[in-house]
């Protein structure tokens, strides 16, 4: 296949053009390009905000900007990064490319409610950056009362106004993915031929419906207050603040999962196929990602045991934060189970999927560092916390988010990109990524706080370990953005299925037809059928054209 016969073959990119095609487009393909290009938009602008502190970081006295205006940098960073990149991008993105392809549908199930989910998150994005372009937020992205409530005096409002907007997409989105795993599966797809990636989701999508609620009335609620002078959380007025604590972490603790659970998904896929066996242990890995989605509802406290509440509340939530650890702990020794004795071939998707399960392991174990009560005391607000959090969300789903869009980009486009390039870029994370986080870690243990501007000079070296890993990293991020857009016109012609992999997904043409299959296939066989490290149809010959 040419370039000339991937333009003459009708698909979803070239069926229509121009900008009005794209706008009201119910193509959940193009919708899920809508979503790369925003959620893109936003990664790189969160990640301006993080290159301003890590170079306030450099020195020790802080003389790049204010206090107040370190306040609001890392404000913006936490918000854009959490609540407009890493809680849609893998499954408005992926999910929305691939759910309906996987179980063999034409479609998601609202294909219109899909496009107005783009549209909501578009407009509680533009919400939140006129806050920041008005002069910012300084409350960090928790949003703790009282200070958010009634002291600050930036845009707090017009924030938690965005972020209200933009919940309601995650909702819509949970629920369309939801109802289309129920009730568009193709004939013979049972739940136990679904694809991991579909259990992954399916299960993220839960904590959508259940949590998503939770945050948008609790910022609301500190919107009311600041603006009609309620009494929920200032306890002048009778409100307790702790109360928007408990809110505020019932859901946000669970947004961890929604981060992550997506990636795990993506990471079954990977391993799977590149290492041309059957996933190890399918029914652990699928049942651990319903675990995970409803004992991470179970764990909120783990984040106030500072806060003033009962030594055996603490107890409890420590032990449930154990807990929690168990089906994170199954996934990840299943994939190692995969990989054992595995024809591996280290592509670039593989490439990330390593990188996950490493940082992910670290990220995962000093999660129970924080989990056990007399350690969490003494690194509680330190940097101990920022580095297990970034290798949980950025070492961890950002790579999971890069291995997925660098596994389906010959699927989404019908284009290769530079293997050597990609090999180099993710590399290049892996190790940015660990000379910026790695010394926090250490700068925590030794007592450096987290959210201030100015530190002791003996914490220098450390900082300055850290900038500079940021900047490798920043060029590793800038590198896949860079080979990607150039493979769109310059790219080897990929064909239907490059990476030799089983899923309903690859047996149809790159890119796929509006519809995405001719017929609806039939599906006769599990899912990652390498038999003799060969990979088979996962659907009966002649169910559709293109097998």
């Amino acid at each position: 296949m040419n370039d000339q016969s991937i333009e003459r073959r009708q698909h979803y990119l070239n069926v229509n053009y121009g900008l009005k095609s794209w706008l009201l487009t119910t193509d959940h393909k193009r919708i899920a390009w809508l979503y790369l290009v925003s959620v893109t938009v936003f990664f790189f602008i969160g990640g301006i905000f993080a290159t301003l502190l890590r170079l306030e970081l450099l020195t020790p006295q802080g003389d790049l900007v204010q206090a107040e205006t370190y306040n609001k940098l890392f404000t913006m960073h936490g918000i854009t990064m959490i609540f407009f990149f890493l809680i849609p991008s893998i499954p408005s993105v992926l999910g929305n490319f691939l759910v309906p392809m996987m179980i063999g549908a034409r479609d998601l199930a609202f294909p219109r409610l899909n496009l107005a989910s783009w549209y909501i998150y578009i407009i509680g994005g533009l919400f939140t950056l006129a806050a920041a372009a008005a002069g910012g937020v300084d409350t960090g992205w928790t949003f703790y009362t009282p200070y958010s409530s009634i002291y600050s005096n930036t845009n707090v409002a017009l924030t938690a106004i965005g972020i209200f907007i933009t919940g309601f997409s995650s909702i819509l989105t949970g629920l369309n993915f939801i109802v289309t795993i129920h009730t568009m599966r193709a004939p013979g797809m049972t739940w136990f031929r679904l694809p991991l990636f579909i259990w992954a989701h399916y299960a993220t999508s839960v904590i959508f419906i259940l949590g998503t609620p939770v945050i948008a009335i609790s910022v609301a609620l500190v919107a009311m207050e600041r603006l009609f002078h309620l009494g929920i959380f200032d306890p002048s007025l009778g409100g307790d603040p702790l109360l928007f604590q408990h809110l505020f972490w019932f859901y946000s603790h669970p947004a961890v999962y929604i981060m992550i659970l997506p990636g795990m998904g993506v990471m079954s896929e990977l391993i799977t196929c590149f290492s041309r066996k059957r996933i190890f242990g399918y029914s652990f890995i699928a049942f651990s990602s319903l675990a995970i989605a409803i004992l991470g509802f179970l764990v909120w406290g783990h984040h106030m045991v500072v806060s003033g509440q009962s030594v055996y509340a603490g107890m409890i939530f420590s032990l449930l934060s154990m807990l929690v650890a168990i089906p994170s702990a199954i996934k990840v020794f299943n994939w190692t189970a995969t990989l054992y004795k595995g024809s591996i071939s280290f592509e670039a998707p593989m490439l990330y999927a390593l990188g996950f399960i490493g940082l992910f392991t670290i990220g995962g174990l000093t999660g129970l560092f924080l989990a056990t009560l007399a350690v969490d005391v003494h690194v509680h607000d330190t940097y101990f916390v920022i580095a297990h959090f970034h290798y949980i969300m950025v070492g961890s789903a950002v790579m999971a988010y890069l291995g997925g869009i660098h596994f389906w980009w010959p699927k989404m486009t019908g284009r290769l990109y530079p293997k050597g390039l990609a090999t180099l870029a993710a590399v290049t994370i892996f190790l940015g990524f660990n000379l910026t986080f790695f010394p926090q870690f250490i700068l925590g243990y030794l007592g450096m706080p987290r959210r201030y501007h100015v530190y002791p000079p003996e914490f220098q070296v450390l900082n300055v370990m850290s900038t500079a890993g940021a900047s490798i990293l920043a060029v590793g991020y800038l590198l896949p953005l860079i080979y990607l857009i150039w493979s769109l016109r310059y790219g080897e012609v990929a064909g239907m299925n490059p990476w030799r992999a089983t899923g309903l997904e690859w047996q149809t043409p790159s890119p796929p037809p509006t519809n995405n299959f001719d017929k609806t296939p039939i599906v006769t066989r599990d899912p990652y059928d390498y038999p003799s490290g060969q990979p088979q149809a996962v659907f009966a010959p002649g169910a559709a054209e293109h097998v």
